[in-house]
C-alpha cells in the first residue's frame, strides 16, 4: 500500500507574525561537504502573492536539480516582488570559526540584506523563522523550527535558494577543479571525492578542520 504524500509547507507561521511587519524565513546549505563554503538565505513573502508560489515548492532536499531550478525562476520571478538574499562563508573562516559559528554569520549576513533591501520599501522585520532547532544571536526576534523547511512557505523558499547559490558555486569551482566532482557531488564525500583527494591533495577549497581533510593532510 503506497503511503499518502507528505504535506507541502504552508503560510501558518508567517500568518502569526506577518501583521506586525515582514516575516522572514531562514534556511541554510553545505553543512557537511568537505569543500566549498556553507551557505545561508533569507526569505521574504510578498503577502499580495503568496498564494502564487510554486506548487512543488517544498524542502529544497526533496527535490530534483532540475526541480529546484525551475522553482529558483519562479520565486526569482521579480513581478512577484519577493525579497531575499544569501551569503556564502567559505572554507578558510569555517576552518577559523568553526561550523555553527560560521553558519550563523551566513545567516546573520543574508537576513541583514533582506533588512536593508525591505527599508527601502519602508518594511519592517517583525519576525524570522529558522530552520533548526537553534536560533542566532541577532537582534531580532525569531522562532527556531525543528524541520521548518517542510513546514514553513518562508524557510522552504530560503532552503531553494541557499541550495541553488551553493551549488552555482561548486560548479564554478569544478570548472578549475574538475578532478573531485564538484559538479555532481557539492563537494560531499563521496567516493569519487575521496579518490580524487588520494590522486590530487588537498585544495584551498577544502575544510582543513573537518577530520577526512586532516587526515589527508597528515598523510601528505
Amino acid at each position: 500500500m503506497s503511503t499518502a504524500p507528505e504535506p507541502l509547507p504552508h503560510y501558518q507561521f508567517e500568518a502569526e507574525f506577518v501583521s506586525n511587519g515582514a516575516v522572514i524565513g531562514v534556511d541554510e546549505a553545505g553543512r557537511g561537504p568537505w569543500a566549498g563554503p556553507v551557505s545561508a538565505a533569507a526569505f521574504w513573502i510578498n503577502p499580495l502573492h503568496k498564494d502564487r508560489l510554486p506548487a512543488m515548492l517544498t524542502d529544497s532536499k526533496k527535490l530534483s536539480a532540475k526541480k529546484r531550478d525551475t522553482i529558483r525562476a519562479e520565486l526569482c520571478n521579480p513581478v512577484a516582488g519577493h525579497v531575499f538574499a544569501a551569503f556564502h562563508v567559505n572554507a578558510e573562516q569555517i576552518d577559523q570559526l568553526g561550523l555553527l559559528p560560521a553558519t550563523f554569520l551566513a545567516m546573520r549576513e543574508a537576513v541583514a540584506a533582506v533588512e536593508k533591501m525591505l527599508h527601502a520599501k519602508h518594511k519592517q522585520i517583525a519576525h524570522i523563522l529558522v530552520d533548526g532547532n537553534l536560533n542566532p544571536a541577532w537582534k531580532w526576534p525569531s522562532s527556531a523550527i525543528v524541520k521548518g523547511d517542510s513546514k514553513s512557505l518562508s524557510i522552504a523558499a530560503a532552503s531553494i535558494i541557499a541550495k541553488t547559490s551553493r551549488d552555482q558555486i561548486m560548479k564554478s569551482l569544478a570548472a578549475d577543479y574538475p578532478e573531485y566532482g564538484w559538479q555532481d557531488n557539492a563537494g560531499y564525500g563521496t567516493r569519487a571525492h575521496q579518490q580524487a583527494l588520494q590522486d590530487y591533495g588537498v585544495t584551498p577549497f577544502h575544510r582543513r578542520s573537518f577530520a577526512p581533510i586532516k587526515k589527508r593532510l597528515g598523510k601528505d
